[in-house]
């Protein structure tokens, strides 16, 4: 009896001891523990909104033309025997440009002459041959048919002077093509054919292309929605479209010195592509701007007062939706959904949705959250 009361006392004790363990040891670790403090709010940079007055303008896209492109062409087959100016240079209105050989139009001329010169003997036969059956034909002393028949002879012969002239004057008008005058003065560019070649043969050949530059020709072609807001907006500050003043902006980003304006606005859109064609118009000088150049024209469009311009990197622009943050004056950040206008620089125009005097994160964006609150950096010296 003994050993089994032992035995049993201690399986009690061990039991105990199991169980007690445990719960000492998770009420040792609960006495540990600390709360985790909550992290300081994140720093951030601010800007007030101020009301301004901001120029309004628009970009268009566009390509550069001369005002004349002139083709030279040759008007008379032969063969071409000098070229008298220097590829890509100035000429002047009637400088020679091109000769053709001229021995086959001189011998048509001549032959033009001859046939003058029996046409007017004709003549002159029968105006004598008038003239001296006339008193006979009077006196009856012969056929009245006979006076008839010189005058119609005369007749006959004055015609074929009059062709005969005309013939003449075509060869002298053929011998004055084979002088290649340029038509206008301008840049001529690069010869298309060479001394020795034969031009003219069916059609005109072409020999070179002159263009106007001074002044140079922006064409573009605008959607009518930008043609209508840009009438709006001109309106609304008292000036019209053709009066507008123009920036011309060069591929490598550079501005024209010289402004231009619009000088034509095309009568109607095109139903196919939704566009109205628009000229505007450059003075060029320098020759520095030349047909074919792709371009902008930034058009003036006026000020807007009592303006909201925040820089670009302030605004949040996320599945749709377009907003600011905005701190309370409790130090709290807010989302604040805006409409945008125009792009200024690295700034924008905040069209709607923030008032003067809000406060507007600049930096330190993806730090903030939806009603949590914010500290201001001190403003850099």
């Amino acid at each position: 009896m003994p050993k089994k009361t032992l035995t049993f006392s201690g399986s009690i004790f061990f039991t105990m001891h199991i169980v007690i363990y445990p719960v000492m040891a998770l009420l040792c670790a609960s006495c540990g523990k600390k709360e985790t403090p909550a992290p300081p709010p994140p720093v951030i940079e601010v800007m007030e909104a101020k009301p301004t007055s901001v120029p309004i303008s628009t970009e268009i896209m566009g390509q550069l033309d001369s005002p004349q492109n002139v083709e030279v062409r040759a008007r008379v087959e032969g063969f071409v025997e000098n070229i008298r100016f220097v590829e890509g240079t100035e000429v002047k209105q009637g400088d020679l440009l091109f000769e053709l050989d001229k021995k086959p139009f001189l011998e048509r001329l001549a032959a033009a002459n001859g046939g003058l010169a029996e046409a007017k003997a004709a003549l002159n036969k029968y105006e004598k041959d008038v003239a001296r059956l006339a008193p006979l034909a009077e006196r009856n002393a012969i056929p009245r048919r006979d006076l008839d028949n010189a005058l119609a002879s005369v007749e006959v012969g004055k015609a074929g002077v009059e062709t005969a002239n005309a013939r003449v004057e075509s060869a002298q008008i053929d011998l004055g093509y084979c002088e290649i005058k340029a038509p206008i003065s301008g840049l001529i560019g690069a010869k298309q054919v060479s001394i020795g070649e034969l031009v003219g043969k069916g059609q005109p050949t072409l020999l070179a292309t002159m263009s106007t530059l001074d002044p140079i020709w922006f064409y573009c072609n605008i959607s009518e929605v930008d043609y209508l807001k840009a009438k709006e907006k001109s309106a609304g500050t008292g000036a019209d479209i053709s009066s507008l003043p123009l920036t011309l902006i060069l591929a490598d980003g550079s501005e024209h010195k010289s402004q231009g304006k619009f000088v034509f606005i095309d009568r109607a859109v095109d139903v196919k592509t939704g566009t109205l064609r628009m000229r505007a118009e450059f003075p060029n000088p320098d020759k520095l701007l030349r047909p074919g150049m792709f371009a902008r024209v930034r058009v003036s469009l006026g000020s807007q007062d009592n303006a909201i311009v925040v820089p670009q990197r302030a605004i949040v622009d996320l599945q749709g939706r377009t907003f600011a943050w905005v701190v309370s004056p409790e130090g709290m950040a807010t989302q604040r959904a805006v409409k945008l206008g125009e792009t200024i620089a690295s700034n924008v125009l905040v069209a709607e949705g923030l008032s003067a005097g809000e406060q507007i994160v600049v930096e330190g964006l993806q730090k903030v959250r939806e009603g949590q609150a914010v500290r201001i950096a001190a403003e850099k010296p």
